[in-house]
């Protein structure tokens, strides 16, 4: 068999296994790839998952970012061999009726902020899943709920 054989049989084998895949476990891949990319500091890879019109919401109240000025915030993590390291679990995917538009919100354990929560938006977007919003918070428990409002309101 030719390279060339070879080349084209993997093409199609990743296509079909791809196309075998049910749009949960798509946008479930997109999501685990993405968060795979940043744990290595894999930035074209990692950015490559958003869409152009994409999102990042982050833990502090400042911090809503398009693709561009998160990008540009992450040069420096991106630099390193690992940018950040979230493990997701306990994650939940919807899907609009025309199914173009996928929902979720995932548990995350995190070596540096513990247990997170992200949720976002994916669209299909000339048939690769892409991420249109990502928002990361703290989940905060409820009986420290008053304590920390009365921190931020003393700011």
């Amino acid at each position: 068999m030719s390279i060339q054989n070879l080349v084209l049989c993997l093409l199609a084998f990743g296509a079909s296994t791809a196309a075998a895949q049910t749009p949960a476990q798509q946008v479930a891949a997109v999501l685990d790839d993405w968060h795979q990319a940043a744990s290595v500091a894999d930035e074209a890879r990692y950015f490559g998952h958003f869409a152009p019109n994409g999102v990042f919401m982050g833990t502090d109240a400042t911090e809503r970012w398009t693709v561009t000025e998160f990008r540009q915030w992450a040069k420096k993590p991106f630099q390193r061999k690992s940018a950040w390291s979230f493990t997701p679990r306990d994650r939940h995917i919807d899907f609009s009726a025309d199914r173009k538009t996928a929902w979720f919100d995932e548990m995350l354990d995190t070596p540096n902020l513990g247990l997170c929560r992200g949720s976002g938006v994916l669209v299909s977007l000339g048939g690769q899943w892409k991420i249109a919003q990502y928002n990361l918070s703290v989940p905060i428990p409820n009986a420290l709920v008053d304590g920390i409002v009365k921190q931020i309101g003393a700011r």
